[in-house]
């Protein structure tokens, strides 16, 4: 992923989790950065077929799998096949939104064979899982340190990816969120030690997916850009133009993704936006928010709402709240995504968020937080949270209690 420092800051920033460190406004210029990114992708049909050619031949592999999905499309036999003859210990039952508890008996087994490479066959939170895990067999300590110390990880075990649910990009990048069942808490890690070593995506795999999955993801999808995107201007052309195809392709796609027979082209595309969308490369010297996704996690750690959906419930809100810290970029958007040029700047704002909310819709995603049984009572359970942390969010660290309040109350 990219790190990235502002001539006036005086230290990095930490990955597409954490918000510049700036107040200014009168910023306009592209943040200094760092990229690096060593993931290699295998694309296309028949590619699963290639994990044999990529993993040392020697390895002790550890499989990592969610429900058992796999068996029922085929992955897992192609899996199987790729790897005959090789010693690998299978282990299944990683959750969505991965659970802490899960993981750890993972790691025991894994500590118990002996396995020294890892290869999770699955969407975002078995690859999540996956990385965890990784980086917690060699862990002395505590596992869930890993989450709370930003210094934990020093070593981690290699891993790779076969993925089956296009949505959170971690099949090409450096970071995970995991849960932790007994606290009713989620939280992101990051170590560049936890980056794939390869990653598999055949777009086929995709077609038997579940519609709400499919609409989860893409909103996934959607989301991970414009946290990157919808901040303010700091003339990051290149970016912003990465950035908005990318929008525009998500939205034109959706229509033949949610479609009972999606075509290989539509998926494909759609596994691309997902990758592209979070490896790190429209991060690249611009501002992000995130705020989103922090918000998002504590409605999934405390109501198991998919993930996907809970940024489809923020999101419009957030940017009703914002509307003004984000006004620029939200005029590029309304005009430059969505071709809203006609009214004055504070109608095509009002034009684009709801356009963006209607997108949502359109995928099947209600986004009132009563459509999903949540109150009040969690709205303040989510301040508290935040507040006895010390938690702010966004470009500019201006996401405080206090707005995730509104945020949420203009959700209820």
């Amino acid at each position: 992923m990219s790190r990235m420092r502002h001539s006036r800051c005086t230290g990095p920033m930490t990955r597409h989790y954490t918000p510049i460190k700036t107040n200014d406004k009168n910023i306009k210029e592209m943040y200094n950065f760092e990229f690096k990114n060593p993931v290699k992708l295998i694309f296309g049909k028949g590619t699963i077929a290639r994990i044999a050619e990529e993993i040392p031949a020697r390895s002790k592999v550890m499989l990592t799998f969610g429900g058992g999905s796999v068996k029922r499309n085929g992955v897992y036999e192609q899996v199987m096949k790729a790897l005959a003859g090789r010693d690998v210990v299978e282990f299944w039952g990683i959750e969505p939104n991965p659970k802490y508890e899960t993981l750890v008996e993972a790691i025991s087994l894994a500590r118990r064979e002996g396995v020294d490479f890892l290869l999770a066959v699955g969407g975002g939170s078995v690859i999540d899982g996956t990385k965890f895990i990784a980086a917690a067999i060699p862990y002395e300590g505590e596992a869930w340190d890993i989450i709370t110390r930003h210094d934990a990880v020093t070593k981690a075990v290699p891993l790779a990816t076969v993925l089956t649910l296009p949505a959170t990009g971690s099949e090409m990048n450096n970071g995970a969120v995991i849960s932790r069942r007994s606290t009713h808490e989620k939280f992101p890690f990051h170590s560049d030690l936890v980056y794939p070593r390869f990653s598999v995506l055949d777009p086929c795999v995709t077609f038997s997916l579940p519609k709400k999955m499919v609409a989860a993801g893409l909103a996934d999808t959607f989301v991970h850009v414009m946290e990157q995107y919808m901040t303010y201007p700091v003339d990051a052309r290149v970016m912003d133009r990465w950035a908005e195809g990318l929008l525009q392709t998500v939205m034109e796609i959706s229509p033949a993704a949610m479609s009972d027979e999606p075509d290989y082209d539509t998926m494909a595309n759609f596994m691309l936006c997902a990758t592209m969308g979070l490896n790190g490369f429209i991060a690249m010297g611009v501002p992000q928010d995130w705020a989103t996704h922090m918000i998002g996690h504590e409605l999934t750690a405390l109501h198991e709402i998919t993930h996907g959906v809970t940024l489809a419930i923020v999101l419009p809100q957030l940017l009703r709240v914002m509307r003004d810290d984000k006004h620029d970029k939200l005029l590029q958007y309304a005009e430059r995504v969505l071709g809203i040029t006609d009214g004055d700047d504070e109608s095509r704002i009002d034009d684009a968020i709801r356009r963006t909310e209607e997108y949502f819709h359109s995928l099947g995603i209600a986004t009132r937080l009563s459509d999903y049984g949540v109150g009040q009572n969690t709205v303040d359970e989510i301040v508290r949270r935040f507040t006895e942390r010390g938690a702010v969010w966004g470009e500019r660290n201006d996401v405080t209690p206090d707005k995730v309040r509104m945020i949420l109350e203009k959700a209820l």
